[in-house]
């Protein structure tokens, strides 16, 4: 029998894209060939996924999951939205969801080591072969853990997920979580960006008044009635609330009342049950954000083949 080495494996792997026990297998049964060992793995189906891995995924869902007082959002791409109902697929979504639940990992390339929940195989060899049975390239492409009290939400059958925490000595409370689901309904909707002005750095503070008195400034110049600069003081002062008001949580007119802010609703649920309540944090993902997806030409492809 051929001695077969961890970089025989490796090679191989690289050659095919499949899993590293896939390919130990099969060059133990191929007795070292690899050229044989690529054969055994290609009609097993499993070399597919090395060409599948090239194919833009744009496509799938976002899942958002609480186990007790740990949760996730986690977004998975698959090439296109008919797969991305399949329940193949959505089991495979729910079984990562279960693994990162279960690893304290910070990260996908840490993910990929881990043992998939309820399984034998690493989260790396698992999603080579799901890559290969389903038929279309797939892969975990991010996803943030939190603890605390958290209210998941999905939304468009996970086109778009939010993961809301909070702290309240109330946890149970199921005007609390009511509250809660309201907030992550709110961030799902109009994509806040910060928690609150506290949580904006300085930084960026600076960078935005400076653009907004810029504005400012040129506006007035170019007016044919310009204004003294305590006046040009206010109107950026109008502009920075307003900018709050789009960008922070607690500031943006609530949803389902714009006659109060995000942080009033809050306030008011709090009193209401005698309760602390605070949003602390919150992460929304869009599946498929700043993926650019491939537009196929028609008109061109046949223009390419008739010119041979």
């Amino acid at each position: 029998m051929a001695n077969i080495t961890a970089k025989d494996v490796a090679e191989l792997r690289e050659m095919t894209g499949c899993g590293m026990m896939d390919c130990k297998r099969a060059l133990v049964e191929a007795d070292g060939n690899r050229d044989e060992a690529v054969k055994i793995l290609r009609e097993k189906g499993l070399a597919k996924a090395a060409k599948k891995a090239g194919r833009i995924a744009a496509e799938g869902v976002v899942k958002a999951k609480v186990n007790g007082t740990t949760g996730v959002l986690v977004e998975i791409n698959c090439e296109s939205d008919f797969c991305a109902k399949t329940d193949k697929f959505l089991e495979l979504v729910e079984t990562i969801a279960d693994t990162i639940l279960a690893n304290d990992v910070a990260d996908v390339e840490a993910l990929k080591e881990c043992t998939v929940a309820g399984g034998t195989q690493k989260v790396a060899d698992y999603m080579t072969e799901k890559v290969a049975t389903i038929g279309e390239n797939m892969n975990i492409r991010r996803f943030t853990k939190m603890d605390g009290v958290l209210v998941p939400y999905m939304h468009d059958g996970g086109r778009l997920g939010t993961l809301v925490k909070l702290a309240t000595d109330k946890a149970d409370n199921a005007e609390i979580l009511a509250c809660g689901k309201n907030v992550a309904l709110q961030v799902t909707a109009l994509n806040a960006q910060f928690v609150a002005q506290s949580s904006i750095s300085e930084e960026k503070l600076a960078e935005e008044k400076a653009v907004q008195t810029a504005l400012v400034k040129k506006e007035n110049e170019e007016s044919k009635k310009p204004k003294p600069e305590n006046v040009l003081d206010k109107i950026v002062e109008g502009r920075m609330r307003k900018y709050f008001e789009e960008v922070c949580l607690l500031d943006q007119k609530y949803f389902k009342d714009d006659s109060m802010s995000v942080g009033q609703y809050v306030a008011s649920v709090a009193k209401a049950e005698g309760a602390s309540l605070e949003v602390v944090d919150f992460v929304r993902y869009e599946r498929g954000e700043g993926i650019e997806k491939k537009v196929d030409d028609f008109a061109a492809e046949v223009e390419a083949m008739a010119k041979g």
